[in-house]
């Protein structure tokens, strides 16, 4: 099998990868390990920057996302049971975030490139990518029991922290920047409609909580815990008791029970692989760097790598000029580093550390303090949150 662009994994860089090629008319295949109902059912990231609908609208993608999606003008933080709305607008000249699950932006992209796109594979386990040096790299997988290779002109690895792609890069050649933080979310979705309109950010002495949803009748819903907690160590009363405890606020605002459908924990870690580029192997997504799930980045950094690349291939392809495809590792770090600061600076704004000191509380409510006295302060907040500029 031969083709332009081999990408690795279905997730939504891959798939959006595969329609913005096949957009500019350039062939790919698209290689994903699992079987299409677990991609289409994974539960992930919620929350879409500005850039990344644009992206989506552009490509064809976003008919469905702007009918069921919901559009997010502002988020609400909560500390010392007061309560602030950061107006993203008022702040940034009009910009908003989108809540519209992964789960549905996999669904949209998968049943375009079904339709209209290049082969994608699933169930097509990717066992090493090789010749990444040279201009015929290659991928070998094993499908429906047999293995195959896809002989490419370019690979693009969008396959997770755990993915062949990332370790196929010369460990010499790699420098690997992380931070593990000694807690995690726990996270559950509820059949209850939220109890707030837009996201709710709360720094509690007793740790973080986030309120989010998934729609106007699921709610999602997170707590900071200890590293390690088993999500089964907490039974949804004492899930519910403590949510109101940090969500508390001295207006009399209630937070709304209802049935609990799932329960995991989430390790928070920071992570940046340099660089994302290794001859004509691109490292997309988890491959090359993560972030904590605080400052909602994920996703939205996967989109940013996967634009970036399709641009550079682009005008590879139609002036004969590698300068962006050469530029890719370099672009696309820049943005990636923003994120991973912005990221850091809520997690550590938010996150009540295990050893924390009287001294580090009081600092931390001095921070949160600042971002709601200064205009300044919160545009800087609202900038980073609704999505550093895709070029």
């Amino acid at each position: 099998m031969r083709t332009t662009v081999g990408i690795i994994g279905a997730g939504p860089a891959g798939l959006l990868l595969a329609r913005l090629l096949h957009n500019a008319g350039i062939d790919s295949v698209v290689l994903e390990g699992r079987e299409r109902q677990y991609v289409e059912q994974r539960q992930r990231a919620g929350i879409l920057e500005q850039g990344t609908v644009d992206v989506l609208r552009a490509a064809g993608a976003g008919t469905r996302m702007d009918r069921e999606g919901l559009r997010h003008d502002g988020i609400e933080l909560r500390f010392d049971r007061r309560r602030y709305r950061v107006d993203f607008p008022a702040l940034t000249g009009g910009r908003s975030v989108m809540v519209y699950a992964q789960t549905e932006v996999c669904k949209d992209l998968i049943a375009l490139q079904l339709k209209e796109g290049g082969p994608l594979l699933f169930g097509a386990e990717a066992l090493a990518v090789e010749g990444a040096a040279t201009d015929r790299p290659r991928v070998r997988f094993r499908y429906q029991g047999r293995e195959d290779v896809l002989e490419c002109d370019y690979v693009v690895g969008c396959d997770g922290s755990w993915g062949v792609a990332r370790r196929a890069v010369p460990a010499e050649l790699v420098r690997v920047y992380e931070r593990t933080y000694p807690f995690g979310w726990l996270g559950v979705l509820a059949d209850v409609p939220p109890s707030h309109d837009e996201l709710v950010y709360a720094r509690h002495d007793r740790g973080f909580a986030l309120l989010s949803m998934r729609s106007t009748s699921v709610s999602r819903l997170y707590l900071q815990v200890p590293e390690g907690t088993d999500a089964d160590s907490w039974d949804d009363d004492a899930i519910w008791a403590e949510l109101e405890r940090r969500f508390e606020t001295g207006d009399g605002w209630r937070l709304e029970r209802g049935p609990i459908t799932q329960k995991s924990v989430t390790p928070m870690r920071s992570f940046v692989q340099e660089p994302m580029r290794y001859g004509r192997l691109f490292l997309a997504g988890d491959a090359a760097h993560i972030v904590p799930p605080t400052g909602a980045k994920g996703l939205n950094l996967a989109v940013g790598d996967v634009v970036t690349f399709a641009r550079a291939l682009t005008r590879l392809t139609e002036t004969g000029s590698a300068d962006l495809l050469d530029a890719y590792s370099e672009t696309c770090l820049r943005r990636v580093w923003q994120a991973e600061r912005f990221s850091y600076d809520m997690t550590t704004l938010l996150h009540r550390a295990p050893d924390a000191t009287p001294f580090e509380d009081r600092l931390q409510l001095a921070r949160l303090e600042r971002v709601t006295d200064s205009r300044a302060a919160a545009t800087d907040l609202a900038e980073a949150y609704t999505g550093f500029p895709l070029e």
